[in-house]
C-alpha cells in the first residue's frame, strides 16, 4: 500500500514489502514473512539484515525460534531527517563552488503564468535587491496571489528591497500593494504608462510583454537576459529616473 513512499525514504522494494508486512503482523518468523510479504525466502535474510541496520526491524527469540519485529514507524521520520541533515551539511560548500563559477551571459524566455512564477523564484535564488521599471502590480494577479506569501517570506528573510517605479494608474487602482514587505517606490508621471516593464535583479534583466494593471495576459512573455554588465547599466538608468522624480534621491546601496 505504501511501497512507493517507503522507497522514497530509501528502502528497496523488498525492504518496503517486508517492513510494511511486519507493521501489520507486529512480528513473524521467516517462513511466515516470506508468504505474507510475497518476497522469496532466499531474499528475506539480506533485506531483513538491511532493515535491522536501518533501525526498522529487530530480532527476537521465542522458545528458541527467531522472530522479526517491526520498530515504530516514527523511525521513518528519523531516517528522512537524517538524510536531509546529510544533504544540508554539504549544500553550503556546493553553493560556494557553484557561485565561484564564472557566470556565462545567456538569454531565455518564460511564457505565461507558470513562467511568471519561475521569474519570482529567480528573484529569490539570485538574492539581490530588485529594480522594477514601469511596474503594474502583476505580482498581484489573482493566479499569483497564493504564491506570494511564500515569496514575500523568503524575500523578507533575505532582507531584499524592491525598488519600484509604478505606472501612474497603480496608485489609484491597487493601493493595497504598497503595504507589501520590502517595497520602496515612486510613481511614474501620468501619460507614460505602457503594456511593458523592465525588471533588474543581480545579473538578470527581464523585460515583459502582456502586462496590465494587476493582471497578466495568458500569453505573457518574459525575455530574460543574464549579464552582469547589462544589469549594472540598467540599474544606473533606473537610479537616474528615480532621482528625476519627486520624493528624494535613490538610497545609497
Amino acid at each position: 500500500m505504501y511501497e512507493d513512499i517507503l522507497r522514497e525514504v530509501g528502502l528497496s522494494t523488498n525492504e518496503a514489502k517486508i517492513y510494511e508486512t511486519l507493521v501489520r503482523l507486529k512480528e513473524a518468523p521467516v517462513e511466515v514473512l516470506a508468504v505474507k510479504s510475497k518476497v522469496h525466502r532466499r531474499n528475506i535474510y539480506d533485506s531483513v539484515a538491511k532493515l535491522i541496520e536501518k533501525g526498522l526491524v529487530s530480532e527476537a527469540f521465542v522458545e528458541g525460534k527467531k522472530f522479526y519485529r517491526a520498530i515504530s514507524p516514527s523511525r521513518l521520520l528519523d531516517i528522512a531527517r537524517e538524510k536531509e541533515a546529510k544533504v544540508g551539511s554539504i549544500v553550503p560548500e556546493l553553493e560556494k563552488q557553484y557561485k565561484r563559477q564564472v557566470a556565462e551571459e545567456r538569454a531565455y524566455i518564460y511564457k505565461g503564468v507558470e513562467g511568471f512564477k519561475s521569474y519570482l523564484n529567480d528573484i529569490i535564488e539570485v538574492g539581490e535587491d530588485g529594480y522594477y521599471l514601469a511596474a503594474k502590480g502583476g505580482w498581484f494577479d489573482e493566479r499569483i496571489r497564493a504564491f506570494l506569501p511564500g515569496f514575500f517570506a523568503k524575500s523578507e528573510k533575505l532582507g531584499l528591497k524592491h525598488y519600484t517605479l509604478f505606472d501612474y494608474e497603480v496608485k489609484e487602482e491597487m493601493p493595497e500593494i504598497f503595504k507589501s514587505p520590502g517595497f520602496r517606490y515612486k510613481m511614474l508621471p501620468k501619460g507614460y504608462s505602457t503594456d511593458s516593464a523592465a525588471d533588474v535583479f543581480g545579473d538578470h534583466v527581464v523585460t515583459f510583454t502582456g502586462l496590465h494593471i494587476g493582471r497578466l495576459d495568458d500569453d505573457l512573455t518574459q525575455f530574460v537576459v543574464v549579464s552582469r554588465g547589462l544589469a549594472d547599466s540598467y540599474k544606473v538608468w533606473f537610479r537616474y529616473i528615480w532621482d528625476s522624480l519627486p520624493g528624494g534621491k535613490f538610497p545609497k546601496v
